[in-house]
């Protein structure tokens, strides 16, 4: 079992006039084998959000609208994931006859992942190996071998076709490009998006981060194409077809940003069964298989008016 604590903070400042609209993807998702313990939100505006669980994938959406001055946002949360392990050599590909239909969606290009235009790339590279999970693995252990990692190499525009011509981006083209390339082979494959536990502090200070989950067997198992972060620790916060539907937050208005504060820590404590996360050979899941329900996260975050609660962040755990 692991057990991670996290802590976010945002700040804005919105500008004057009628104020701004926020959407965010900052709570932790509650899977088949990701479980919300505890958890807190404190806004400094007096404002009342809207949460909106997604009822397959588990993502959280929380909507509000602030007023003109200074927004600040702190979520905290302590999370337990038990993954579902398994072997890889005996996880198949499924037809896309078999698909569930929630499933069948993520084999279709989108905006970011333009797999029609990397169909014969991928055939070329990928087309003649086994169907299953190592052939998902090789996908991406190539995207890490092909493209450079780099910070303030792309932006809100960059795609999959792009990261591919440039060979440099950030977690999300890395995550981008792997997920274009198996919806090439009619993989299905989301954009997941997390914490960047156990990055090397080189790269700066902790993150969000962007990751893959492909569609194979029975459920969506973790493959993390950048290799920058820990999987058995990365957090699951929101999932979708590409970054458009997973941003940590969408803002309608005129309002300037400033760089999230970002903690997870993992608790070690054998004799309660937490263990710290390390990687692992074995395919790596935090959800259930196929057609099951997600699970109502147990505690619903309050909301505060007036001074957000004082809350330090170090550079990293």
């Amino acid at each position: 079992m692991i057990r991670i604590k996290l802590q976010v903070e945002l700040e804005y400042q919105v500008g004057e006039g009628p104020g701004a609209d926020f959407v965010f993807n900052i709570h932790a998702a509650q899977t088949g084998s990701q479980s919300v313990v505890d958890e807190s939100l404190e806004i400094s505006q007096p404002v009342t959000p809207q949460l909106h669980t997604d009822p397959v994938t588990g993502t959280r959406c929380m909507r509000l609208h602030a007023g003109s001055g200074p927004l600040a946002i702190a979520y905290a949360a302590t999370i337990d994931m038990d993954h579902h392990t398994a072997d890889p050599a005996r996880i198949p590909e499924v037809p896309v006859r078999e698909l569930p239909p929630e499933v069948f969606g993520y084999i279709l290009p989108s905006r970011y992942c333009q797999s029609d235009r990397l169909a014969n790339l991928a055939m070329r590279e990928f087309g003649h190996l086994w169907q299953g999970y190592s052939r998902v693995q090789t996908i991406c252990d190539w995207v890490r071998s092909h493209v450079a990692f780099r910070s303030n190499t792309s932006n809100s525009t960059t795609s999959a076709v792009d990261t591919f011509v440039e060979r440099v981006g950030v977690c999300r083209d890395f995550a981008h490009l792997m997920i274009a390339l198996c919806r090439a082979l009619s993989i299905p494959a989301r954009i997941a998006t997390g914490t960047d536990y156990g990055a090397d502090p080189a790269l700066g200070p902790p993150d969000f981060h962007a990751y893959v989950e492909a569609y194979l067997g029975d459920r969506w198992y973790v493959f993390d194409p950048s290799g920058t972060a820990i999987p058995m620790g990365m957090v699951r916060l929101a999932t979708g077809r590409d970054a458009a539907d997973v941003a940590f937050a969408t803002i309608f208005g005129s309002v300037q940003a400033s760089a999230p504060k970002i903690r997870a820590w993992a608790v070690q404590d054998p004799a309660r069964g937490f263990e710290l996360p390390q990687h692992s050979s074995l395919a790596l899941s935090t959800d259930a298989p196929a057609g099951q329900d997600v699970p109502r996260a147990p505690v619903h975050p309050g909301h505060g008016g007036g001074a957000m609660a004082a809350r330090r962040v170090s550079a990293r755990a």
